[in-house]
This record gives C-alpha cells, sequence and structure tokens, in this order.
C-alpha cells in the first residue's frame, strides 16, 4: 500500500504547476488562465492606502507601459515552444482535468475553498518579498495584516476574514513583477514542459519564488534531511492538492478559451504576455 501511495505522489507530480501559485500560467497543464482574474475574490475597488501607495510609484515606468499597449515577444524557439504547448495541453486533457474532476465531485465545495484560502495565505512570502523589492512598503504591510488577520481569525488561513476589508487585499505581487520594475525585459517567450508558458526574466523569478514557498520546507519536517525518509513527499503531496484543488474551480476555462481561438497557441501566449502586462501595471 505504501509503494502505491508513492507512485501516485510520482505521478502527480507531473500536474504540479510551480508557484504560485499566484503567477497566471495559461498553457495544459501550467492552467491558471488569464480569465481566472475575472473570478477573483479580491474586490473591484482599491483602497485609499493602495491608492496613495500607487501615487508614490514611479510614473514614468507606468506611462511607458500604458505606451505599449500591443504586447509583441520574440519567440526563437517558436518549434519547442509548439511541442510543449501540445505535451501540456495532452496532460491538461489527459491527466490533470480528470483527476481534478474527480477531486471535485467528491469534496465539499466549502472545503475545497478553504483549501485554497489555506494556500493563498500560505503565499505571502512571495507577496511581502514582491512588494519590497519593488518599493512597494505600503502594500507589504497591507500583506502582513492580511496575512495575520487570516491566520489567527482565519484558523491559520482556512478562512478569508480579511476579504471584507478592502484595505487588506493589495493586488498580487510577485518577483517577475518586481525584476520587470527594476527594468529588466521579458526576453523571448518559451513554454515549459508542465509549468506552462513563461520568459526567461519570470523563469528566474520562478526559481527565486520556489525557495519562498513554505510548502517547499516540508521535507524538513522531520529533522532528517532534505531527500531522506518519507518526508521529501509531503512537499509533492501538498503542491499537487495546491494545483488539483485550483484546478477543480477553473474546470472549462482553459477549453473556453482554446475553442475561441482561431490559433489556440497565439492566442494562449498572447492571453499570458497581456496578464502579466496588466500585473505589473497593478
Amino acid at each position: 500500500m505504501k509503494h502505491l501511495l508513492l507512485a501516485v505522489s510520482v505521478i502527480l507530480l507531473f500536474t504540479i504547476s510551480c508557484a504560485h501559485r499566484q503567477r497566471p500560467v495559461i498553457d495544459g497543464v501550467g492552467l491558471t488562465t488569464a480569465t481566472a482574474s475575472l473570478t477573483s475574490d479580491r474586490p473591484a475597488s482599491r483602497s485609499l492606502v493602495v491608492a496613495q501607495n500607487d501615487a508614490e510609484e514611479d510614473e514614468a515606468f507606468y506611462e511607458e507601459l500604458d505606451a505599449e499597449e500591443d504586447v509583441t515577444i520574440a519567440d526563437p524557439l517558436i518549434y519547442w515552444n509548439k511541442a510543449m504547448y501540445h505535451v501540456n495541453d495532452k496532460l491538461y486533457f489527459w491527466v490533470l482535468k480528470p483527476v481534478a474532476q474527480g477531486y471535485k465531485a467528491i469534496t465539499p465545495h466549502f472545503f475545497r475553498t478553504g483549501v485554497r484560502n489555506f494556500f493563498t495565505n500560505l503565499g505571502y512570502p512571495v507577496r511581502f518579498v514582491g512588494s519590497v523589492l519593488q518599493g512597494k512598503i505600503g502594500r507589504a504591510g497591507q500583506e502582513t495584516a492580511r496575512f495575520f488577520v487570516n491566520t489567527t481569525a482565519g484558523v491559520g488561513g482556512l478562512f478569508n476574514p480579511a476579504k471584507s476589508n478592502p484595505g487588506l487585499n493589495p493586488p498580487a505581487e510577485d518577483i517577475g513583477q518586481a525584476f520587470a520594475v527594476w527594468g529588466i525585459g521579458d526576453g523571448f517567450y518559451i513554454v515549459w514542459p508542465i509549468f506552462g508558458p513563461s520568459t526567461p526574466r519570470d523563469t528566474v523569478a520562478m526559481v527565486a519564488e520556489h525557495f519562498l514557498d513554505p510548502v517547499t520546507y516540508l521535507a524538513l519536517v522531520d529533522g532528517e534531511g532534505l531527500w531522506e525518509g518519507d518526508a521529501r513527499y509531503y512537499a509533492t503531496g501538498a503542491n499537487a492538492l495546491r494545483m488539483i484543488n485550483a484546478t477543480s474551480f477553473r474546470i472549462g476555462d482553459y477549453e473556453a478559451l482554446k475553442e475561441a481561438a482561431i490559433d489556440p497557441y497565439e492566442a494562449l501566449k498572447d492571453a499570458y504576455l497581456q496578464n502579466r502586462r496588466k500585473k505589473i501595471r497593478e
């Protein structure tokens, strides 16, 4: 039985998208579609505190972004990227979607919502560091306050009492956004197997976020070291649950975007880049 569970964990590993996680990835297995931002539980209106923080940011940087509405990017690895797009597409339809559908069918909505809240709360280090690296100290403070409220009153993050306070719901920041504010460009487009669309800038950021993710360190909880005993499977199981749970809320988004596109590869690339641009501008 133990070996069967380990085998299942390894299989689920191939359904995992790396962080964030907060980062929107819309290709196949790396599914967190651009349309997810339309269904976010974050209030549409931004608080006065956030507006004041925005007023202190570099206006020239955002004016430059506004002048570049048509997002274009070099795609020198187009043959690799298209191959990986098809790999991820098949992994989504053959593995991730069926597992997420089964999970959704047997799991109550309130439980799935609690899991989503828990992992969102656990993403605090990435959002906090991303805010600090951009000089958004006000937002870093808001993130800290939200983490404190949801961890205490929200019972370890299972509930989201901070949701009702607009001042505790700043736009999510990440390391890739900080790199962009520093002036580091996208580079070129690349599609990673399993992790989905990215750029060299966001790939480096993704690695950094991996080490900011508390789940990464679950393997150390038994004190035996990173790759000893059964501890190495803790992080795998947690990441699998995070990805499957997140996908259970978004089944159909990727399919709709794909079906509406004349060229799904180009549509997904544009959606990813536009969504990343939107995140950087917030």
